[in-house]
């Protein structure tokens, strides 16, 4: 009996495809789509009543490379693949993801293949899980390929950590002296300031600029604080349009060293990503556009997708990464040498593991070099506040002094 499905995809020139179809099943409609030159990135029956309620948990990264791991164990072990699910469903303490197992479980018990139930969860197994699973559930390999999926899964975590220890803690230690400077400037600066008044002290310009940055500040904060709230609202929906994210991405890898940091990230997650599809038997047009989809920058995707069409009309993938600035001599290098020797996923994977050592390393020296400059940001403004607030007593203390 046909359904009728909600579908997301990659036309042949790179533009995003939405729509919805009546077919017998996604992977009908899969290769309906694949014969009109849409590569699917998302298919879901319409209507279909939601697995997680909106206040209901998610599944961790973490939680899923366990799980990969040991579904494929078990696999090995000879186990039927309905007595894993339901073992594993079972030992999950996460509650959703114990429902999503459950009916993934429901779903192969009834015949559908394990790529197919997996598809129905998207939120939990994206398109790059579904199709790795697919490709070993075609080649009768797929213990090897859950082996795969869950180191691909770790070194995907760990990439992440990598991601949030270069941006997090920057983040946080200025927004903690944004946080201590305005304290001192809403409660300490005016009782001076009442100080000064009283004494009739004559104030020197550096303590009547922060005088007045805290009758700013007093008067005002409560609309400086909404104008943040509204600049950041304002940036996250430009961030939502295709040309803001592109705009905004390819600023993030333009600043220094920070952005050279992004870019190492980026590359590391395009190797190890398309490698992991590759070495699953993923065709290589499907494996560029999930690698895409996964980029997580759209520099980096638009470059990756350039690559696929590139491909597509039959030209080489190296000839085409050389001639975007993302991608660095070594890489492009790599993947000719690739090409040309039928081992692509191999050189991907050096090309994966050389460039998370050089993201290890740009994150600890990132980190060794701002920790100081942060505390010396700090320093100067907390120090040049209470210096200013001191410079009219010691004027004060020397006429004293005199008399």
């Amino acid at each position: 009996m046909a359904q009728e499905y909600l579908y997301r995809g990659k036309s042949r020139a790179g533009t995003d495809v939405r729509g919805q179809r009546r077919a017998a099943s996604r992977q009908a409609l899969t290769h309906m789509l694949r014969r009109e030159g849409i590569m699917p990135v998302m298919i879901k029956e319409k209507g279909r009543r939601r697995l997680f309620p909106r206040s209901g948990g998610r599944v961790r990264p973490k939680e899923l490379a366990v799980f990969t791991r040991q579904l494929s164990v078990m696999i090995d072990a000879g186990l039927p693949l309905v007595q894993c699910l339901e073992s594993l469903g079972q030992q999950q303490e996460n509650s959703a993801f114990q429902r999503v197992l459950q009916a993934v479980r429901e779903d192969v018990e009834n015949g559908a293949p394990l790529a197919s139930a997996l598809e129905r969860h998207p939120r939990v197994f994206d398109s790059l899980y579904s199709s790795m699973v697919a490709a070993g559930e075609a080649g009768g390999i797929l213990d090897t390929i859950l082996q795969r999926l869950s180191t691909y899964i770790e070194k995907a975590v760990k990439l992440k950590r990598a991601v949030l220890s270069a941006m997090v803690y920057p983040a946080v230690v200025l927004a903690v002296a944004l946080a201590i400077v305005l304290l001192i400037l809403w409660k300490v600066v005016p009782m001076f300031t009442t100080l000064f008044t009283s004494l009739q002290a004559e104030l020197p310009w550096p303590t009547q600029v922060v005088i007045a940055t805290s009758r700013l500040v007093g008067h005002s904060l409560p609309f400086l604080m909404l104008g943040a709230f509204g600049l950041g609202y304002i940036v996250r929906r430009y961030y939502a349009t295709p040309g803001g994210r592109h705009a905004i991405d390819r600023a993030l890898l333009k600043i220094p060293i920070l952005g050279g940091v992004m870019r190492k990230i980026a590359i590391s997650r395009f190797s190890r990503t398309l490698a992991t599809l590759l070495s699953g038997g993923v065709p290589i047009l499907e494996s560029l556009a999930i690698t895409a989809g996964t980029a997580g920058n759209a520099v980096v995707e638009e470059a990756v997708l350039k690559t696929r069409g590139a491909v597509r009309d039959g030209k080489s993938m190296a000839e085409t990464l050389r001639n975007s600035w993302i991608f660095p001599p070594i890489v492009t290098q790599m993947v000719g040498v690739g090409e040309q020797t039928g081992a692509l996923d191999a050189m991907l994977t050096k090309l994966a593991e050389f460039y998370e050592d050089e993201v290890d390393a740009a994150v600890s020296d990132l980190l060794t070099a701002l920790e100081p400059m942060l505390i010396l940001l700090l320093g100067l403004l907390v120090g040049g506040i209470v210096i200013s607030m001191y410079l009219p007593l010691f004027s004060l203390i020397s006429k004293l002094s005199v008399l």
